[in-house]
């Protein structure tokens, strides 16, 4: 048994911290990089890499976080330390899969549904700095719940 709640909690906090980067990387690389260029450049590349991104290696990581955290909490819910680290976890990254569904991905949807006539300004207007700003908290939220799962483990 305890192979295996050491084995979930090392898994949920591997993909934890792959999404915590993930996030990470758009905010210190991804998005400054992109606020130097045109508006044109901009929504097109934005386009592209939110089509991209919707695979199996992101969605495994995504989704999977929450279900390994789910188990971790369960699998540990009558050890007082690692469980209330993998608890505060839990609802750390369950914070970052609702600012991604409720901001990022409308945000994504609108700037999908643009079309070539649209005036990329305008576009690039009403989805850069909301994105940015509901990015920079997922940023937050999924780095927190990385660093609580690291205290979880080193109690275990």
């Amino acid at each position: 048994m305890t192979i295996l709640r050491t084995g979930v909690l090392a898994a949920a906090t591997l993909l934890t911290g792959l999404m915590a980067g993930l996030f990470f990387a758009y905010s210190c690389s991804v998005m400054p990089g992109l606020a130097a260029t045109d508006d044109r450049s901009f929504v097109g590349t934005m386009q592209w890499i939110n089509r991209r991104i919707l695979n199996g290696w992101f969605l495994t990581a995504f989704l999977g976080s929450m279900v390994l955290l789910v188990a971790a909490v369960a699998l540990h819910f009558t050890d007082g330390p690692v469980l209330v680290w993998t608890g505060a976890a839990l609802v750390l990254y369950g914070a970052t899969l609702v600012i991604t569904m409720r901001w990022n991905v409308p945000l994504n949807d609108q700037l999908d549904q643009a079309g070539p006539t649209d005036d990329p300004a305008v576009v690039r207007d009403r989805f850069e700095a909301p994105w940015v700003r509901w990015n920079l908290a997922r940023t937050i939220t999924s780095v927190a719940a990385f660093g609580c799962l690291i205290a979880a483990l080193a109690s275990d």
